[in-house]
C-alpha cells in the first residue's frame, strides 16, 4: 500500500488543503480495504472520485436542475421532439425543455422522485425513495438497492439512516465498495478512462475532468 499524504490528495483529486487532510485517513482505509493499492488504480480511483465529488467538497447529490439542464440531462423524459423523435434544439443548440420539465424547474425533491422512480429498488414516485435514495458519498452511491449492499459489506444501515453516507468514514468506504463490486481494479490497470468513467456515470459525463485529474495523479504515485 502506498502511503497517502494530503498534497497527493490535492493533486489527484482537485480539493482543498484541508478536504485534503480531513479525508486522508478514510481514504487511506478505504485503498486498503479494496485492494486500491498500485499507483495506476490509486490515481484512478482518487481522479475519479475527485471529480464525483467536486474536489470531495461534495457528499450529496445536487438536483437543482434548470429547465434546459433537465433536458440536457435526461433528454427522453425532459426534451422536445419533433415528429420523426430528432430533439428540437434552441439557437445556442441546446434541447428545448417540454412543459414538464418547466413544472419540474429547480424543484430538486420532486426531480430525484421521478427520474429515480422504479428504479435501482426504489419505488414509485410516490414512494419518496428517489429523493431518499439519491447520490450519497465520494461516489454518489445511489438507489435504495446500491445503500442496502454497501450497508450490509461495512456495517451501517443506509436503507433506513442513508444520510449516515455522508460521513468522512462511510463516504470514502461506500466509494471503495462501489469501486470493488463493479470490478474496477481491472479497468484501472489498464489506464482506461474512458472505459471507466463509462462504468462509474453510465456515459462520459465530465470526462475531461477526469482525464485532467488522472493525468495529473500518475506522477505523483510513480
Amino acid at each position: 500500500m502506498i502511503p497517502l499524504n494530503p498534497e497527493q490528495l490535492m493533486v489527484a483529486t482537485g480539493a482543498n488543503r484541508a478536504n485534503a487532510e480531513l479525508f486522508l485517513p478514510f481514504l487511506q482505509g478505504a485503498c486498503k480495504a479494496y485492494d486500491i493499492t498500485s499507483p495506476l488504480r490509486i490515481a484512478a480511483f482518487l481522479s475519479q472520485i475527485g471529480h464525483e465529488s467536486a474536489g470531495l467538497s461534495r457528499l450529496e447529490e445536487n438536483l437543482n436542475y434548470s429547465a434546459t439542464g433537465l433536458a440536457a440531462t435526461w433528454p427522453t423524459r425532459f426534451a422536445q421532439r419533433d415528429m420523426s423523435g430528432a430533439y428540437l434544439k434552441d439557437a445556442k443548440g441546446r434541447n428545448l425543455p417540454t412543459e414538464r420539465a418547466r413544472l419540474f424547474h429547480r424543484k430538486p425533491e420532486m426531480i430525484a422522485n421521478s427520474v429515480y422512480a422504479n428504479r435501482m429498488g426504489n419505488g414509485s414516485e410516490g414512494s419518496g425513495d428517489g429523493w431518499r435514495h439519491r447520490g450519497y458519498g465520494l461516489k454518489q452511491l445511489t438507489g435504495k438497492d446500491n445503500h442496502r449492499a454497501c450497508g450490509r459489506a461495512i456495517g451501517e444501515n443506509f436503507v433506513s439512516n442513508p444520510e449516515r453516507l455522508l460521513l468522512p468514514v462511510n463516504a470514502a468506504l461506500s466509494a471503495g465498495w462501489f469501486w470493488s463490486v463493479n470490478k474496477l481494479n481491472r479497468l484501472a490497470d489498464t489506464g482506461d478512462v474512458v472505459a471507466l468513467t463509462r462504468k462509474i456515470n453510465g456515459g462520459t459525463i465530465g470526462l475531461a475532468e477526469r482525464e485532467a485529474l488522472y493525468q495529473r495523479a500518475l506522477p505523483a504515485f510513480a
